[in-house]
């Protein structure tokens, strides 16, 4: 997670940026029906997840026959740009294969792996948009929630996880410096920006006053927000 942050500290740190491409251009269009897969792989309903997964494998579909073959500057150099876009299609592949079975939750697992693929694939060339942003943040609130239950149940582990709501807490004012300037102005992305913020800033106060239910209750309260938040501007 750390060394992923860093990673993007210093390409940001470099100057270099994207969406100024055609091929970042077009997977950040083909991301949106992604996040509407994975969103409804976490859900229940057997059809709404087939449906997002077609609209997903169809978008891919076709970004990886218009770019497939030469992609232009900056990926023209990146000797691995084809087998990533293959790596995907595999992935929106397993993930069809398995929601026909009704197994959503293995699904939503099989398709996090897209979001890790994309995301090596932009490092390589250089390349940050703000999903890489989302991403980081989405990595920590994992360890947060993955360790919370456990650490907040002692004095100890309650300072580890004030350690880990910091990290957290500095990953979601990333998210406001880092808002592309389209979305600015737009008053859903702030409102649901600002509910991400809430979440973490709840759970430090819960975390100052070491009561371990409350902290319990606030760890509950971070990843609707972020959910939300993702599957419309993720």
């Amino acid at each position: 997670m750390f060394r992923y942050v860093l990673t993007l500290t210093l390409i940001v740190a470099s100057g270099l940026s994207a969406a100024a491409d055609p091929v970042t251009d077009a997977m950040q269009a083909a991301y949106a029906p992604y996040r509407a897969a994975l969103f409804k792989t976490n859900g229940a309903s057997q059809a709404e997840a087939q449906q997002a997964i077609s609209q997903a494998q169809q978008s891919w579909r076709s970004l990886s026959e218009r770019f497939g073959g030469k992609p232009p500057a900056p990926y023209d150099r990146d000797a691995g740009f084809g087998e990533s876009l293959a790596g995907v299609t595999r992935i929106y592949d397993t993930a069809a294969t398995e929601i026909a079975r009704n197994d959503l939750a293995a699904a939503h697992e099989t398709l996090e792996a897209a979001r890790e693929t994309l995301a090596e694939l932009r490092q390589r060339n250089n390349v940050v948009v703000f999903s890489d942003h989302m991403n980081a943040y989405h990595a920590q609130m994992e360890t947060v929630l993955g360790k919370g239950s456990a650490l907040a149940a002692t004095a100890d582990g309650r300072f580890e996880l004030g350690l880990q709501a910091g990290a957290l807490d500095y990953l979601a004012t990333r998210l406001s410096a880092e808002t592309p300037a389209n979305l600015r102005a737009n008053t859903d992305f702030q409102s649901l920006l600002g509910a991400v913020q809430t979440s973490v800033r709840a759970l430090k106060d819960a975390l100052r006053t070491q009561d371990a239910a409350r902290i319990q209750a606030a760890l509950t309260q971070l990843k609707a927000p972020y959910s939300k938040l993702f599957v419309r501007f993720g």
